[in-house]
């Protein structure tokens, strides 16, 4: 099992990392799908943190498993909270959202029971 979450791990924080990179760079499409969901522009900066912060926590947990747990319960609850978003805005186009949120629950199982 903590093969499998060590896979997991790795690829969820490289793409929290790409994600986090190109939200602080004010990517366009970032930015407008933060605007279409009415996101002001000064969270980004935040978001950008947590998504770095889950990041580094899962690749700690690696070494520390409560900080694995707790970063891949924290991703979760992220993305949770984006699909969310979504559909407040009446924005349904929240596969990246649910998908991500379904990666980060598979992370927090396979942590727990290495």
């Amino acid at each position: 099992m903590f093969i499998a979450y060590a896979v997991v791990a790795a690829l969820l924080a490289l793409t929290l990392t790409a994600s986090a990179t190109l939200t602080l760079r004010r990517n366009p499409a970032v930015t407008a799908s933060m605007q279409n969901l009415g996101v002001p522009d000064s969270w980004l900066p935040r978001l950008a943190g947590l998504k770095a912060a889950g990041a580094i926590g899962l690749v700690a947990g690696l070494w520390l498993t409560p900080l694995g747990i707790a970063a891949a319960i924290g991703v979760s609850l992220y993305f949770i909270g984006a699909a969310i978003a979504h559909l407040r805005a009446k924005n349904y186009e929240l596969a990246p959202a649910a998908v991500l949120t379904l990666v980060a629950i598979g992370a927090l199982v396979l942590r727990a029971t290495s």
